[in-house]
């Protein structure tokens, strides 16, 4: 007779611990908690590889973008870039310089992606000379030049008149082969009689953002810059100023423009697209921007 503790020697049971079977009624209570344990674990497991993998395909799609933008722009392009940045996931790197420094340093083989420029005719010239994704270009902003002190009482009525009064021993002015505000300092001051008269006193910066700087350490007691810097919240309209009529100077529209080492960067692209957006647009604004 078959002892009734032992398992039939022809039983088969597919996928089972037949050691259950020979376990007291408590074994058996701790067996099915031990298993009911070891499918949690295998769950938190699985869900952490899954969450781990989201994080490398997050990681994969952000991408890095490289802007090469002219040096009025600078500190509105900051605070524009740290909204892109937490918004988009992606990185933007700038580099900043005179609008014709970066155009001869992108026709010369510099690394960037985008290019924001202070004029229109460097961006079409580079779609010209197929350095730009044709039908990229787009004015994202229109500059304002204005007459600057830092000394409040210096720039006290109409430009012409703080010019030839000869208060001042030095006038600033940006680059006018290079940097287009200094080319329109150089058309506003012609329009008003003054260049020929001005020539002994000017001293020029490499861009516009070393013509402020001349200005604000009071190497030059007034010059031309960009009403943006004026209103940069570390100066925050400061000093005395006189905004150039428009009438007097070619528009300062400022045109971007996506290179075509960019053209399948998908983080330049949505850059482009994020400074055309009401966010950025609201930004370009404080700073003293006009819009076409």
């Amino acid at each position: 007779m078959v002892s009734g503790t032992l398992p039939h020697p022809n039983l088969r049971v597919e996928g089972a611990d037949l050691s259950l079977a020979l376990e007291p009624e408590g074994t058996v209570a701790k067996s099915k908690f031990q298993a009911g344990n070891k499918d949690m674990i295998i769950r938190i497991h699985t869900v952490a590889i899954v969450f781990f993998f989201y994080l490398l395909l997050s990681a994969a799609a952000a991408e890095e973008v490289r802007i090469a933008a002219a040096t009025n722009f600078l500190s509105t392009l900051k605070e524009i870039v740290v909204n892109f940045d937490r918004d988009t996931g992606h990185t933007a790197v700038i580099s900043s310089g005179s609008s014709g420094r970066l155009y001869a340093q992108i026709r010369n083989g510099a690394p960037f992606d985008v290019f924001l420029s202070a004029d229109v005719t460097r961006p079409r010239l580079m779609e010209e000379e197929g350095l730009a994704v044709e039908g990229s270009r787009f004015t994202y902003a229109v500059g304002r030049l204005t007459l600057w002190s830092p000394d409040s009482n210096l720039v006290t009525g109409e430009g012409k008149l703080v010019l030839s009064d000869g208060s001042f021993t030095h006038l600033a002015i940006a680059n006018p082969k290079t940097a287009p505000y200094g080319a329109a300092a150089k058309t506003t001051l012609q329009a008003l009689g003054l260049w020929n008269p001005m020539k002994s006193r000017i001293v020029r910066g490499e861009n516009i953002g070393q013509t402020f700087q001349f200005v604000f350490s009071q190497n030059a007691q007034l010059g031309f810059v960009a009403l943006s810097q004026v209103l940069d919240p570390k100066i925050n309209g400061a000093g005395s100023r006189w905004d150039v009529p428009v009438n007097l100077h070619a528009p300062l529209r400022q045109q971007a423009v996506l290179l075509v080492r960019g053209q399948h960067n998908q983080a330049a692209k949505a850059f482009l697209a994020f400074v055309k957006g009401t966010k950025a647009r609201k930004i370009i604004e404080r700073f003293g921007y006009g819009f076409e």
